[in-house]
């Protein structure tokens, strides 16, 4: 069983920056893919940025490039998206999913590897 948590959400102005953080427990062996995704007031999940393992090849949503960034350290493992020059429409619920495949250029998300999500409100 695998757990993920988590953390760095929080009510930010427009321009600011946050930096996210999800920590994985229980069976985690293997490589595998890891991802952010989001949940905006449409309340449609759309995936963010993804990386691979080794963490030479990362994906990210059109709408993030250049201002997010992911990265991942091996220890849990642990998942970061450092987001920067925030805009009102990256208001939403943060969730990270670790276990999927990357491949192709992009990231299959764990069918169950899902935390709880973390709130980011970016104010105007």
């Amino acid at each position: 069983q695998v757990k993920l948590v988590e953390s760095g959400g929080g009510l930010v102005q427009a321009g600011g920056p946050l930096r996210l953080s999800c920590v994985a427990s229980g069976r985690t062996g293997g490589t595998y893919g890891l991802g952010w995704f989001r949940q905006g007031p449409k309340r449609w999940r759309e995936m963010v940025a993804a990386i691979n393992w080794s963490g030479d090849a990362t994906w990210y949503a059109d709408s993030v490039k250049g201002r997010f960034t992911i990265s991942k350290e091996d220890a849990g493992p642990t998942l970061y998206l450092q987001m920067n020059n925030l805009k009102s429409e990256d208001t939403a619920l943060y969730i990270c999913n670790i276990g999927g495949a990357f491949f192709s250029g992009s990231y299959h998300p764990h069918y169950d590897h899902w935390g709880q999500g973390t709130q980011v409100t970016v104010s105007s």
